[in-house]
């Protein structure tokens, strides 16, 4: 099991920037990739970018562009979101994925509002 801790989230104008940054502790060699997830509310929680130590990353197709995943190592997951806008608005989730079972953060909200 890997406890995830997020943190960056914050208000900001449409066309701003924020950088969202996960930590991780634990298993962390378990860890086959790392993904963040977001949810609107009333809306179902919906992938928005992964990657592999490796390098393999993939994007929702509304965020391609403009959000950038990283990590260092598993220890660290980042998410930098340029050009953000009001449909961005969410609780942000960290997500480890394992063989057999997922670890989650307890989520931190970015609210894009004028």
């Amino acid at each position: 099991q890997v406890s995830l801790v997020e943190s960056g989230g914050g208000l900001v104008q449409p066309g701003g920037s924020l950088r969202l940054s996960c930590a991780a502790s634990g298993n962390i060699f378990s860890i086959l990739s790392m993904a963040w997830y977001r949810q609107a509310p009333g809306k179902q929680r919906e992938l928005v970018a992964s990657t592999t130590n490796d390098g393999e990353t993939s994007y929702k197709d509304s965020v391609k562009g403009r959000f950038t995943i990283s990590t260092d190592n598993y220890r660290f997951l980042f998410l930098q979101m340029n050009n953000l806008q009001p449909e961005d608005t969410a609780v942000y989730y960290c997500n480890a994925r394992h063989p057999i079972s997922n670890d989650w953060g307890q989520g931190t909200q970015v609210t894009v509002s004028s």
